[in-house]
């Protein structure tokens, strides 16, 4: 593939679950108590839900386990099959947005610093996600205050971008919004199948794995660090700078 080299750097493109928090776990606990809630007993252990996490969507990690554990099924009605995956994830969605207000997760280290300081130096920031704008909405709100709407020009979510990653329809959209070239932005991602959704849009990608994601192939990143934690304006230009673009 021919490569070009990186305009200026203009707009920074943040994943939500595992990049800008680490939220996992507590969608784990989300997920068993609405399996719960609803009578199923099944159980998402840590290494189960480290495999399931391959599956993009929280809806579609339900009804790929259920397809799982009932390998000779045969489905007569699809519609009951689809109400009882979105009962399961509205009732999984409830139960997240409480952990959340009751501060079980937090943006991770560096991420509210490098936002604000992104949002005062004028780049234009956006989020690229196939979570739920309810999610999405909920962390933000504890996180950085209820104008926290104020600091994104764009959010693309499950609602706007219904293929999942690694398909990169949700990069795609986001930067035709935000009416950029990909060589002008960088990706934060924190998954093997979020960097091949943003390099698939071509985009330059920083990742910073968790404990979910840390055994994941991460060729093509830009950099891949623990966390963000003091990563600058001025890193980020430096090495948006130095790399090379491959055009999607």
């Amino acid at each position: 593939m021919s490569t070009a080299p990186c305009a200026a750097l203009r707009a920074l493109i943040f994943d939500v679950d595992g990049t800008l928090a680490d939220t996992e776990g507590a969608h784990r606990d989300a997920f068993n108590e609405a399996f719960a809630d609803a009578g199923f007993d099944w159980h998402w252990d840590e290494p189960t839900y480290v495999k399931l996490l391959a599956v993009s969507g929280g809806k579609e990690r339900i009804a790929h386990w259920w397809r799982g554990v009932n390998d000779d099924m045969t489905v007569l009605d699809p519609a009951a099959l689809d109400d009882t995956v979105q009962r399961l994830h509205d009732l999984k969605t409830a139960a997240y947005e409480r952990r959340v207000r009751e501060g079980a997760v937090s943006l991770r280290p560096g991420v509210p610093e490098l936002i604000r300081a992104a949002h005062a130096a004028g780049l234009r920031l956006a989020i690229a996600t196939t979570t739920s704008p309810i999610n999405i909405a909920a962390l933000l709100r504890a996180a950085l205050g209820p104008d926290w709407r104020y600091l994104f020009q764009v959010v693309e979510d499950a609602s706007t971008a219904p293929l999942k990653k690694p398909h990169p329809q949700v990069y795609r959209q986001t930067l035709q919004r935000l009416q950029r070239p990909a060589a002008e932005c960088l990706a934060f991602e924190d998954s093997a199948n979020g960097l091949a959704a943003a390099r698939a849009a071509g985009l330059a990608t920083v990742v910073t794995p968790n404990r979910f994601t840390a055994h994941h192939d991460f060729a093509g990143a830009l950099r891949v660090l623990p966390t963000l934690a003091g990563v600058t304006l001025g890193d980020l230009r430096a090495w948006h700078a130095a790399c090379e673009h491959a055009p999607a």
